[in-house]
């Protein structure tokens, strides 16, 4: 009878240990090092930095506060094929977009919405090789004029000037338009 009993447990435990170890819990198409693009405030006007060139992007969505009630998005697009995208002027921190570039804005930010009061913003470029990322606005409003203006906040990953970013790309971190080496 003691058999009998031990029997069941064992086979619930070798099943609890092949379902645990059988879940990946990455998702399929995530890159193998995580993805991140530069945000500064310079001159009252938030600029992103890619890190690398975007090539063929037909639309960049900026979203703030993504993945909760409060989130608030601004979408950038340009006709096929597409065009290079690698700095850019986005938003002015008193409120509008600030139109640099060869992206036209197609959805702008509701009327009166204040940016700076969000907790993150995310970016996203659509084209052929791109992930997206995310950064921390107050950060970025806090510690943009203490680095100097080639540096840009890179998330997780801090500040990052050119020479930076060309030594971790591929190393620590990808620049949202890198292709994954994996």
């Amino acid at each position: 009878m003691a058999d009998t009993i031990k029997w069941p447990r064992a086979a619930c435990a070798a099943l609890l240990v092949v379902a645990v170890t059988a879940c990946d819990t990455k998702a399929q198409f995530a890159p193998s090092l995580p993805p991140a693009a530069g945000f500064r405030v310079d001159g009252g006007v938030l600029k992103l930095w890619t890190g690398t060139p975007c090539e063929g992007v037909i639309r960049l969505r900026l979203t703030f506060d993504s993945g909760t009630q409060q989130s608030t998005e601004q979408v950038w697009t340009a006709p096929q094929p597409g065009v290079r995208v690698e700095r850019l002027d986005l938003l002015r921190t008193g409120g509008g977009s600030s139109p640099d570039g060869p992206l036209q804005v197609q959805t702008p930010l509701p009327t009166g919405y204040d940016w700076t009061k969000s907790g993150s913003i995310a970016v996203t470029v659509d084209g052929p090789q791109a992930n997206g990322a995310k950064a921390d606005v107050a950060r970025v409003l806090r510690d943009s004029a203490q680095h100097p203006p080639g540096s840009y906040l890179f998330g997780e990953r801090g500040w990052m000037d050119v020479a930076e970013v060309q030594r971790e790309n591929r190393k620590s971190f990808l620049t949202i338009c890198t292709p994954d080496p994996e």
